[in-house]
């Protein structure tokens, strides 16, 4: 009872789109209308806004960290274990892809990913976000840098958290990343994935 609480606490915390949001406060078009359609930083920076991109980046992020706090803060007074932590990764990650406010269709995740793992651990976050980072300073391709990280993650996640509940939540966040860049890696196959900052034509 109390574990399916803290999910249903995460899912709805995971469905506040921060790309509708900065996109509404900055009075931009709603980003699924736009560019690739999808709800996040990405998409909304090829607006032009970046103050807004930056603003849905954060946003993102931090409610990933703020449903991992929190649930790593109240699990023990609350009588439950790993297995809750490990729930709310998840659910607030289900939450931000499949958003109740928003019909079920959400962002690909990457940021609020990256807001679940620095709240699982400092160090795991940082590891990946320097995978991404590297990436894309390389290849300047966010969704290749995204794949790469997820394939990534789940290794350090074994190596700083050890083979518990949270690696598993985190082997599932990542294989369900690599599935929400089904198209990206279509796109990457072709070598028609566009690059960061590059604006795309409003059917595209």
């Amino acid at each position: 009872m109390i574990v399916g609480v803290f999910a249903l606490i995460a899912y709805l915390l995971g469905s506040v789109s921060f790309a509708v949001i900065a996109s509404w406060l900055f009075k931009l078009p709603d980003p699924r209308t736009y560019g690739s359609r999808n709800p996040g930083a990405t998409n909304v920076l090829r607006s032009g806004k970046k103050a807004a991109a930056v603003l849905t980046l954060l946003g993102d992020a931090g409610k990933g960290w703020l449903a991992v706090a929190l649930a790593q803060y109240y699990a023990p007074i609350w009588g439950v274990g790993s297995e809750a932590v490990a729930v709310v990764v998840l659910a607030v990650f289900l939450g931000h892809v499949f958003p109740l406010f928003l019909s079920f269709h959400g962002g690909k995740g990457v940021a609020t990913a990256v807001g679940v793992l620095l709240g699982l651990d400092i160090w795991l976050g940082v590891m990946a976000m320097a995978t991404w980072l590297l990436v894309a300073l390389i290849w300047r391709i966010s969704s290749l840098s995204a794949l790469v990280a997820a394939v990534l993650t789940p290794v350090y996640s074994f190596v700083v958290l050890g083979m518990g509940n949270t690696t598993l939540a985190v082997m599932l966040i990542s294989m369900l990343l690599i599935w929400r860049h089904q198209s990206n890696i279509v796109n990457l196959l072709a070598g028609q994935e566009g690059k960061i900052g590059e604006k795309k034509a409003p059917d595209s």
